[in-house]
């Protein structure tokens, strides 16, 4: 990484901002609206504070605020003005943006979910979270896997959200397709912090990949966000690390060159390589089969845990949700 948080940009670089944004009251549509323009300004204050700034980043549950609300007047469409706006500041201060919506789902609950601007006001990708954060989170397991998308300056890039970072398998999937930047939009709070930095970190080293990752900062006068964006190197070590310090925008530079030299040229430890081909100095091209007995059952569907019996919260009741009624249809 160049140094000065990305003011030096090289010419493989993409300078990522990560906004530290101050948890929101959202509780009607009138603070909806007044929130996304509050994320449309801090958009143009992110090429302001750096103008070398590739893509801005800004945390799970930046329109919505933490009160986990399904309430339908509060939900937001990818064709609604919401949207619109997001895209629009994208558009007029040239520059990517990724940002969190609650998204209305006529079939049930709502989808947690994300979109990747491009700096034209393009919709890059769209993605719904796969691992809601039960038994806290109501929102419905989403449907359309990891997908990855071109970004700027030639990466590669994936979102996952929030508790999807605490499943190894995430970041494997988002690597095996081809991302080699890996985006975490979360709203977790203080109790979480260090399992929010190791997993950041584990999930550069085991997969070639850049992380960068950021959660809502500050307090709405019930929960207490922690901020501590992070941008971690591909061989797991943090290059730029933030505070608390609500609406910061903590910045660093990625370079696709280094992560994509590294995945072609190590051996020790090029585990993306290493993982579908093991033992290759014994056996030519190494085995390739599927040794893991969960991954099996998982394409099964007979997925058990030798304590599955005695497992205590298997829905929401625990944080006031009515157990849910509907079977899990994939799409």
């Amino acid at each position: 990484m160049s140094g000065l948080g990305g003011l030096n940009k090289s010419a493989n670089g993409v300078v990522i901002g990560l906004a530290q944004l101050q948890v929101p009251v959202v509780e009607t549509p009138a603070q909806l609206a007044a929130q996304t323009q509050r994320v449309c300004e801090l958009v143009g204050k992110a090429r302001r504070n750096n103008p070398a700034t590739d893509l801005v980043v800004f945390p799970e549950y930046c329109l919505h605020g933490l009160s986990m609300s399904t309430a339908d007047e509060l939900m937001v469409d990818l064709d609604g003005p919401e949207v619109a706006a997001l895209r629009a500041a994208c558009s007029e201060h040239r520059i990517w943006g990724c940002f969190s919506i609650m998204e209305r789902n006529p079939a049930g609950n709502p989808f947690n979910s994300g979109i990747i601007v491009d700096d034209r006001g393009g919709l890059a990708r769209y993605y719904r979270k796969l691992h809601p954060w039960v038994p806290v989170e109501p929102w419905a397991p989403g449907d359309l896997g990891i997908p990855v998308c071109d970004g700027p300056n030639g990466s590669r890039l994936a979102l996952i959200i929030c508790h999807d970072g605490m499943f190894p398998e995430m970041a494997r999937e988002a690597m095996y397709k081809g991302a080699d930047v890996l985006l975490r939009t979360a709203g977790y709070t203080a109790p979480i912090r260090h399992a929010w930095r190791i997993t950041n970190q584990a999930n550069a080293f085991c997969n070639l990949l850049y992380t960068a990752s950021v959660c809502l900062c500050g307090s709405d006068g019930t929960f207490d966000s922690m901020g501590e964006a992070m941008l971690v190197g591909y061989d797991g070590v943090p290059l730029v690390s933030g505070g608390n310090r609500p609406d910061e925008i903590i910045t660093g530079e990625v370079r696709i060159d280094l992560v994509r030299e590294a995945r072609a040229g190590w051996g020790v430890e090029n585990n993306p390589y290493q993982f579908g081909h093991r033992g290759y100095v014994a056996v030519k091209g190494g085995a390739g089969d599927c040794p893991y007995s969960y991954m099996q059952d998982l394409v099964r569907g007979s997925y058990r845990l030798p304590w599955e019996d005695d497992v205590v919260h298997i829905d929401g009741t625990s944080c006031g949700f009515d157990p849910p009624t509907e079977p899990y249809t994939p799409g």
